[in-house]
């Protein structure tokens, strides 16, 4: 049986800071002892030995919220993050459609556009239809949340020039009253599902894999489908039954459409089945603050006597808890503003038995920190949030909530477990940008935000590793370099701790294993 001996660099068991040991061994699959190099090597005398050269070892990460099978699907579509201007988006698309030979009246998609990127510039139906005439298009921004069409699509989709907004939704129109493309809410949702086919099931196992590479080359071994409804949980579990699943994902059904999900899969419940399990519910109280619609208790600065969108009464809300709490499921509730944190609080008379999540919590105040570790919820920061939305949220909010955003270093002051996410594919899965976010807590622009808010590497790492494994109550297996756990195990090109936090961006990772199996390793320049 393969045996391996990692020393030669420092290994960070996530324990104890003060923890210094010399070497690891791994056997079968799980961690077998850390100590010093003598002692390990005369334990293990015909292991695998592996120098670190400097580097350093690490539990491999947790993302704790993210939708794995819509980011699998994104990749592909055509790539728009990170367009600085409406020409390189329009040059993208006109590069995809050539590349991939696109016949025309197939649909083409973008995903990723954010104008908050291209100095708040919009992309429209009439730059599309300068892209095509020929192809329907779709762009999709990077929230999911809503997109632009061009004049094609609107046709094919029936969409009129007169077509009312639909309740809680928003048509974009120019100042005559015609539609410029822009959808946003429940309608883009549903005509986005219109207009782009989902790939095969064959495609979509093949495009799983491809994102789970992806995250083992970030250092995940643990990843989350947030938002199962019957097609992602149905996919999900044909990619287990064929083995395809190296990554463990842990599932959480949608409360109000799917909650029959959860009794479908009992086996799945207690524990990973070929890397797929089922841990619990998801749940939604509020939108975004990047797309104006988290639920505040105060009034957005640009626009007195608007709080935000609030998607459920408190009444729905408690009813929704309740149905979790009587299934022995752990509730994931996503909650951007304060107001939606305080009625998700407000549900919990009594504190929480499966430790519920709440998600997003950018502007979650740090006084409502208490309050959450009384109900037994634990916060999950989007940290990146702060640089790639803070700038557009200082109009929404004012600066005294913005600067406060994310405020996970009054999670730890109040002794109460935090995590991190991606929320993929919003952004894609990238360890050192969450390290760099929780730790420098800047803009886009370079503005500090509130610096009691910023956080050590070893806290930010926290997040990732320890914390991230009691979140998903696999603290037993994950989360620590502690003999007998899953050998989840990563490389870093050096220790985050002796880096200064504006260097933590270069960090790369070399390697991970996954239950002690090489599953990525950095190829050299």
């Amino acid at each position: 049986m393969t045996e391996y001996l990692f020393y030669g660099g420092p290994i960070l068991t996530m324990e104890r800071p003060s923890d210094a040991p010399e070497a690891l061994t791994v056997r079968e699959g799980r961690i077998r002892a850390v100590g010093t190099f003598e002692a390990l090597r005369a334990q293990s005398p015909g292991a695998w030995l592996i120098n670190l050269k400097g580097r350093a070892l690490l539990p491999a990460f947790l993302d704790c919220h993210g939708h794995f099978v819509q980011y699998a699907g994104t990749l592909e579509r055509a790539d728009l993050t990170g367009c600085a201007s409406l020409e390189q988006l329009a040059r993208r698309m006109n590069n995809f459609i050539r590349q991939n030979g696109i016949q025309p009246g197939q649909t083409v998609v973008g995903f990723g556009y954010d104008p908050a990127r291209m100095e708040g510039c919009q992309p429209d139906r009439a730059l599309l239809d300068r892209v095509s005439r020929v192809h329907p298009i779709l762009l999709i921004h990077r929230s999911g949340r809503m997109g632009v069409l061009n004049s094609l699509a609107l046709a094919t989709l029936g969409l009129a020039e007169d077509v009312p907004d639909p309740p809680g939704s928003r048509y974009g129109r120019d100042g005559a009253g015609r539609l410029t493309g822009l959808v946003e809410g429940e309608a883009f949702c549903a005509l986005s599902g219109g207009l782009a086919d989902s790939p095969g099931e064959r495609q979509a196992l093949e495009l799983l894999q491809k994102a789970q590479q992806l995250y083992f080359s970030q250092g995940f071994t643990t990843a989350q489908e947030g938002f199962a409804q019957s097609y992602e949980a149905g996919l999900l579990r044909r990619a287990a039954d064929e083995g395809l699943l190296q990554l463990d994902l842990v599932g959480y059904a949608d409360i109000r459409g799917h909650a029959d999900l959860l009794p479908q899969e009992p086996a799945r419940r207690q524990s990973y089945q070929n890397h797929f399990r089922m841990g619990g519910y998801a749940l939604a109280l509020d939108g975004t603050p990047q797309d104006r619609a988290a639920w505040t208790r105060e009034d957005y600065a640009d626009q007195p006597g608007y709080r935000g969108t609030s998607l459920l009464s408190g009444q729905e809300i408690t009813g929704l808890v309740a149905l979790a709490r009587a299934r022995r499921a752990q509730l994931l509730c996503h909650c951007s503003g304060d107001e939606a944190a305080a009625r998700f609080l407000a549900a919990h008379a009594e504190p929480s038995p499966c430790r519920d999540v709440l998600l997003g919590a950018q502007l979650v105040r740090p006084d409502q920190m208490t309050a959450l570790k009384k109900a037994g919820i634990l916060p999950s920061f989007f940290v990146a949030h702060t640089h790639y939305w803070a700038d557009s949220c200082l109009r929404f909010f004012g600066p005294a909530r913005t600067l406060l955003s994310s405020p996970a270093a009054s999670a730890r002051a109040a002794g109460l477990p935090y995590t991190f996410h991606s929320d993929s594919p919003v952004l894609p899965p990238s360890a050192p940008e969450m390290l760099w976010c929780a730790c420098n807590r800047r803009t886009g622009r370079g503005l500090e935000l509130s610096p009691e808010e910023k956080l050590r590497a070893w806290d930010a790492l926290l997040g990732l590793t320890r914390y991230g494994a009691w979140q998903y109550g696999e603290e037993a297996e994950k989360g620590t370099l502690t003999p007998g756990k899953k050998a989840d195990l990563v490389i870093l090109s050096a220790d985050p701790r002796t880096l200064p936090p504006e260097e933590l961006l270069e960090l790369t990772v070399e390697a991970t294993f996954k239950e002690g199996v090489p599953v990525y390793r950095r190829e050299k320049p």
